[in-house]
């Protein structure tokens, strides 16, 4: 057996009618860290809490170890959670919280000193030990929270948004640390976010969440590269990937012919699975704003600028074109000639385009991700 496998075989959860959890199934290995993401009433604090044992499961099996956990209370399943709050105890040192739950397992003094010593030295708290949580900064209090995790010596750590309370600059840095902390313990490691940028940084594997379903599972590269799906799509990326509607004129060597209303034809470097399924129907191009160019790009749309917003490494702009959704572009300069008001010219290339058909499925994009330079891609 090893340590630290984690296994959902077709978990379902339900409030009466209502199924929140559809079906998940995932494999954990030993080691990973994985990150679910999703929007709002997506059910991914739900799925963690089913992991957790802080919510019943209505059907399917969780595993940890290779033992069906169901059943068993979350103090018997091998896991550790660290919750959005700190929820720490304020009348007790940083020593007594870390100690906390050994102590109620009634270990002995002599190795309740030994543990929380070697988690605050992790955390780099051993200069606080002695202080209360009052005394710390909200970072510090995190970090008493996820010591107190430590000295269990979990199968698995679960994280729910232990960061959103945090203001922007501690989360940068407490994304580094996690992320430290992750390689130094060798921990699997389950981390609920809202927050892409978190999602995308620290995941080794990144799990979509839609309606209580996955929609897709992969490293962050991959979902970002090749979507499955226009939810993915359109939910991996920030700014968000812009979606243009355009009508299939066939397959060719080359890839999928496509026209763009009031622009031309373009063939994009995409596989259809069903060649009959292309030809004069109604599909989705996909082109992310920092794939967008001011001076380059076969493709080309006529827009106006509407906010403009100039961030030092480079420009941000919300355009209309005429008759169809918004259009955010991401130039690389930070002083880019586009005025709010004014009408510009948005290049592209197709060999950066996605391709949705009518279902909101992706057609597979002609592209190597590792030969892009990209490690860890598999």
């Amino acid at each position: 057996m090893t340590v630290g496998q984690l296994k959902l075989d077709n978990v379902k959860k339900s409030y009466g009618d209502v199924e929140v959890i559809q079906g998940v199934s995932l494999d954990v290995k030993h080691g990973e860290f994985i990150v679910f993401v999703g929007p709002s009433g997506c059910g991914k604090s739900t799925l963690l809490r089913m992991i957790a044992g802080l919510e019943e499961i209505t059907a399917g099996d969780v595993e940890i170890d290779d033992k069906v956990v169901n059943t068993l209370p979350p103090v018997k399943r091998g896991i550790a959670m660290v919750f959005q709050s700190y929820a720490l105890y304020p009348h007790m040192s940083v020593y007594e919280n870390i100690a906390f739950p050994l102590r109620v397992e009634k270990r002995s003094n002599e190795e309740v000193d030994e543990k929380v010593r070697k988690a605050a030295e992790i955390l780099h708290l051993t200069p606080r030990l002695q202080h209360r949580p009052g005394e710390l900064s909200g970072g510090q209090r995190q970090r008493v929270a996820i010591g107190r995790a430590i000295v269990r010596e979990p199968s698995v750590f679960l994280f729910d948004e232990p960061l959103s309370n945090l203001d922007a600059a501690l989360r940068a840095t407490m994304r580094v640390e996690l992320t430290k902390l992750h390689h130094d313990l060798d921990a699997t490691m389950i981390y609920v976010t809202h927050d892409q940028v978190e999602a995308m940084t620290m995941a080794d594997r990144i799990v979509v969440l839609d309606a209580g379903n996955i929609a897709q599972v992969g490293s962050p590269l991959e979902l970002y590269h090749k979507p499955d799906n226009l939810f993915v799509a359109g939910f991996i990326g920030n700014p968000k990937m812009n979606f243009l509607e355009v009508i299939g004129k066939g397959v060719e060597k080359d890839g999928v012919r496509v026209e763009v209303p009031g622009v031309g034809e373009f063939v994009l470097p995409v596989t259809a699975v069903d060649p009959n399924s292309v030809k004069d129907r109604a599909l989705t191009l996909g082109i992310r704003p920092e794939h967008t160019h001011l001076s380059e790009g076969e493709i080309g749309l006529d827009l106006q600028a509407n906010v403009v917003e100039r961030l030092g490494i480079h420009t941000v702009g919300y355009a209309n074109r005429e008759g169809q959704d918004e259009v955010i572009c991401t130039v690389q300069s930070g002083s880019a000639p586009i005025k709010a008001g004014e009408k510009f010219k948005l290049r592209f290339n197709a060999k950066d385009c996605h391709l949705f058909d009518a279902d909101g499925k992706a057609f597979t994009r002609n592209l190597d991700l590792k030969g892009l330079g990209l490690p860890d891609l598999d």
